[in-house]
Order: structure tokens, then sequence, then C-alpha cells
């Protein structure tokens, strides 16, 4: 693995370019009954809960598991000198300032590339945020749920998706942008450009390392939220850009740009393509949603003022006041048996179990069956080819829980994996998934 430390690189992915046709609308209503929900949402700010903490807790045993490294900026001898900045990107970043509403700190490092050496610093980003023995663990552990399929390395899906759906990233460390392009970039990788452009201002102004400190933490639904956020502020300037500054045949030439790339994704689990994808369209609608409410500002404000769920990514109007609750798995090896050793852990958000249902019911009822989460949480065990999954989730009201439930056994029945739902017992649903039909026994003893 390499020495050097995480890197929050925030990229722009191939499909991107077609985005220039979306429109730029969105609303959201305060206090309104949020869409999916019978919970009114919160007109003042809730207090975030802290979970259980002891050496049993599931989130002892997160931080255990937990192996990226902890971010030290000041650690990479590899920052590049600053140099002259091409004319056009000094064009970009002027026009970009124009827009974002404050201007750049510092001159901004961008590289034109080819895009294999965009694909090879994917793969060394990968030794750096996806260690190796976390990730196979993390594979058994959403094989066993039925979201990936069988022997999938989820390390290997990410950085198959990187290397061919990457086109820019924007290094937070470094402050280095990587674009696949040359000096005289063309539509598309102008596009490109104002993308990362827009990392590069937000980092100087709010600072997006935080983003490392999330992942190396493990803190897997605050930094999909954060993530969201970030790469739905780049998209929705990226397309302010792009309508003010390209002209009506550039726009039209990045649409067949757009078309000729290379974006198939065979081969890489439609669950990961969709979890990639969502920092970018449901984060700038969420985007759409700030503009629309207060403007600027209010964009601004929610960089100050991390997003703590993806729930609050789907529904803005939850955002900031509804604070997820933390859910606890107890440890259950010893019930397992001899042998049973944590596997993983991992903070479960609507996000996750709406792209999760999505998988195997029509997307209309997976997204209205996620709708109404509070909280979320799986741990993992594992004893040699057997593993097993307690997925435990929290919701706004009883009737929540219940279409929750509902969904999940419709979602079992329809697979071939060893699962089964608890009786929901008020606002809270459980739910046990595990390598085969006699560990399902096991774990259903050991749980109730």
């Amino acid at each position: 693995m390499s020495a050097r430390a995480p890197r929050a690189r925030v990229a722009a992915f191939a499909a991107a370019g077609a985005l220039l046709l979306a429109a730029c609308t969105g609303a959201s209503t305060p206090g309104a009954l949020d869409p999916g929900s019978s919970a009114p949402v919160p007109t003042s700010p809730e207090e975030r809960a802290t979970g259980a903490t002891g050496p049993d807790s599931s989130a002892a045993a997160a931080e255990r598991l937990c192996e990226v490294p902890k971010p030290k900026p000041n650690q990479d001898s590899g920052v590049p000198a600053e140099g002259p900045t091409p004319p056009v990107i000094e064009q970009v970043m002027r026009q970009l300032a124009q827009i974002r509403g404050f201007g750049y700190d510092h001159p901004v490092v961008a590289q034109a590339v080819s895009q294999a050496e965009i694909g090879r610093d994917v793969v060394d980003y990968a030794d750096q945020a996806y260690p190796r023995g976390q990730y196979a663990r993390r594979s058994t552990a959403w094989d066993t749920i039925g979201v990936i399929p069988d022997g999938t390395s989820l390390r290997q899906a990410y950085e198959n998706y990187g290397s061919s759906q990457v086109i820019g990233y924007y290094d937070t460390i470094t402050g280095t942008l990587k674009f696949t392009g040359t000096d005289d970039p063309t539509p598309l990788e102008r596009i490109t450009l104002a993308h990362e452009l827009t990392h590069a201002i937000d980092d100087q102004r709010f600072g997006l390392e935080r983003l490392d400190q999330l992942g190396a933490a493990c803190e897997d639904e605050d930094s999909a939220a954060a993530t969201a956020l970030v790469e739905g502020n780049a998209t929705f300037f990226m397309l302010r850009w792009a309508q003010r500054f390209l002209t009506p045949a550039q726009q039209v030439q990045v649409g067949i740009e757009a078309a000729q790339q290379d974006t198939s994704t065979a081969g890489i689990p439609e669950f990961i393509v969709d979890l990639q994808a969502f920092p970018y369209d449901q984060g700038m609608s969420f985007i759409q949603a700030l503009d629309a409410r207060g403007g600027l500002g209010e964009i601004d404000k929610a960089f100050e003022d991390l997003p703590a769920s993806t729930e609050q990514i789907i529904h803005p109007e939850r955002y900031p006041n509804d604070a997820p609750t933390p859910v606890n798995v107890p440890d259950l090896s010893a019930e397992l048996g001899e042998g049973w050793k944590d596997l993983d852990v991992m903070t479960i958000g609507e996000e996750w179990l709406r792209i999760a249902l999505g998988l195997r019911l029509d997307a209309s009822q997976a997204s209205d069956a996620a709708a109404g989460w509070d909280g979320g949480t799986y741990r993992a065990w594992s004893n040699g080819d057997a593993s097993a999954v307690v997925l435990s989730t929290v919701w706004d009201t009883p009737e929540d829980a219940t279409e929750f439930a509902d969904a999940m056994d419709a979602w079992i029945a329809d697979g071939d994996g060893s699962a089964t739902v608890l009786e929901p017992r008020g606002e809270r649903v459980t739910v046990l998934f595990a390598s085969d039909d006699a560990t399902l026994r096991t774990l259903e003893a050991a749980a109730t």
C-alpha cells in the first residue's frame, strides 16, 4: 500500500456532459410533510444523538475494523510547484468566480492528461481509499445481503468504474487538477474543467479535506452526504457556467462529444453504478433546492454545516433540522457460536436502502419504502466461509417501518438468498441475512 495520506479526489464522470440539457429547477417547502413519510419535517434543529459506545457496540467494532489511513495533508512530498496557469484555464476561473460569488485565493495547478493517466491515478488512489482487507470483508457482507453478485470484489469494481468513467479530478491535498484533454480543450473538456475548478474554488474557501476526515473515520453515511453536496454543487455550477459562457453551437458540441464517449459500465455491478451516480444527480437536485430556498448564501451555509445524511440530500426540506438516530447492533458472535468474529460494520442510509430495494422492486416502490428512514446500521460476522448480517433500522413512524418491512419481504422473496425480516417493533425493523439457511436459523435464534 502507498505510504501517502489518503486524498479527497472529487471528480467529474464521463456521463456528466449529457447533463447540459438538464433544467436547473428545484424547490423545497420547509415544514411540509415529506413525500413518502407520514412524519412532519422538523421546524427547528434536532440535537444529534450519540449512539452506544461500549466495547461491544457496533460503533466500537466499526472503529476497530476501519483501515483507512488518517489524513496527513503535509505528508505528501509530491506537491507540484506552481507554474503558469494556461490562459484558457484562467478564463474559466474568472468566469466561475463571477457565478460562484467569490474568487480564488491562489492559482490552480491544472494538467491536461490522457485517460490512461487518469486511470493509473485512480488505481493509485484505490490503494489509499479502499484498503484491501476492509473491502474484501465488505464484499462478503454485501454479497451475503444480496446487493452484489457472488464473488464480486468491491475494490476491483470501484477501481474499474473510476478507471473508465472518471474524466477529471481535483486533489485536495496537492491542489492539483487533472482533466482529460489538451491545453486547447474542446467544449466537453471545458465542461470538465468547470466542474473541477468549482471543486478548487470551494476547497480554497471551505476546505474540502473534511471529506478525507470523514472517510478516514469510516463515517460512511456522513461521507456520502458530504460527497453529494460537493459533487452536486460542482455539477450545478458546471451547468450554470456552460449555459452562460458556451455558445449554442458549443453546447450542441458537448452533447455530440458526450455521445461519442465510451460510458459502458459492463461488468460493474448495477448497485455500484447507482451508488456512484448518486452524488451527481441527486446532489445537484439538493443544490437546486438550496438555491431556490435562498440563493448562493444558502448553498454556502451547507458547506459550513455539512448535511448529516443522504436522507437530507434526497429530501432537502429535511436539511438541516432532521438529525438521524444512531442505531446500535450488539455483538452476537458469542451467541452464534465458537469461531465467529466481526466482519464489517456500516451505517446504512436512505440512499443505500433505496438503491438496494430498486435492484428488485419498482423504482417508485423502492423510493417510497426507503423514505421515512431515520437511522440504520448493519453488523456482519464470519466464521470461515459462513457469514451473517443483522441490518437494524429505525423509521420516522410505525407506518414507515411497516412499509419498509413489507418491501423487504417482497425483495427477499424475489431473490435466492437466505434472509428474513423480523416482526417490526414500533419504529424499528430488523432484517437478517446469512450465507446459508442453517446459519440464518442460528442467527435468528441469536437475534431474538
